[in-house]
């Protein structure tokens, strides 16, 4: 493996159970991506990031992508892991196939997207529900709100699932066998 990964998808698809054990296997740095930008958004609103913008969410994710390739581009140019034994591993819900193929150096920079492409809106929230524990965002929402979300989610990654494709970049769906899906990648 590469010193810098990122491990990118949607929402409870495991992004960060998998960059958790890569950084415990490996002794990377973990670093969430979701609250860096949680931060932009509350401190520096003129950057026009906004993950809820009431806005089509696959115009928004496109937006927040298109900027947060060249921040996470900046961090991986900065050389802050060069003399270090260890890497770092990024998770992400907004980085797009063609703003990593635009703006990351995939020679120092490998990635992985996981979605839910492969199962129906219902089956998507019946997992959610089967699955959903307090600490998750989920646990605390409206079943009107999980089942609009899994319906939008499940958009999102066919929509992902088809850059990957077109991009050629590694694309897995955890919607069944998830820990499987984590061991034949990764090994643990």
């Amino acid at each position: 493996m590469k010193k810098q990964i990122i491990i990118a998808g949607v929402p409870r698809s495991g992004k960060s159970t998998v960059s958790q054990k890569i950084s415990q296997n490996l002794g990377y740095q973990h670093i969430s991506m979701d609250s860096i930008i949680a931060g932009i958004e509350g401190a520096f609103p003129e950057t026009g990031i906004n993950s809820d913008a009431d806005a089509d969410l696959w115009q928004n994710i496109r937006s927040i992508s298109s900027k947060m390739a060249r921040f996470i581009r900046a961090m991986t140019d900065s050389g802050e892991y060069d003399e270090c034994g260890y890497g770092m591993v990024i998770d992400i819900f907004q980085l797009l196939p063609e703003h990593y193929v635009r703006h990351i150096d995939s020679s120092v920079c490998e990635i992985y997207y996981f979605g839910t492409a492969d199962v129906t809106p219902q089956e998507r929230y019946e997992l959610l529900k089967a699955y959903d524990t307090p600490k998750d965002y989920t646990y605390h929402q409206s079943e009107a709100e999980n089942r609009e979300d899994c319906a939008r989610i499940v958009a999102v990654s066919k929509k992902l699932k088809e850059q990957c494709e077109l991009y050629n970049l590694p694309y897995y769906d955890t919607s069944r066998n998830r820990e499987q899906v984590f061991k034949s990648v990764f090994g643990f």
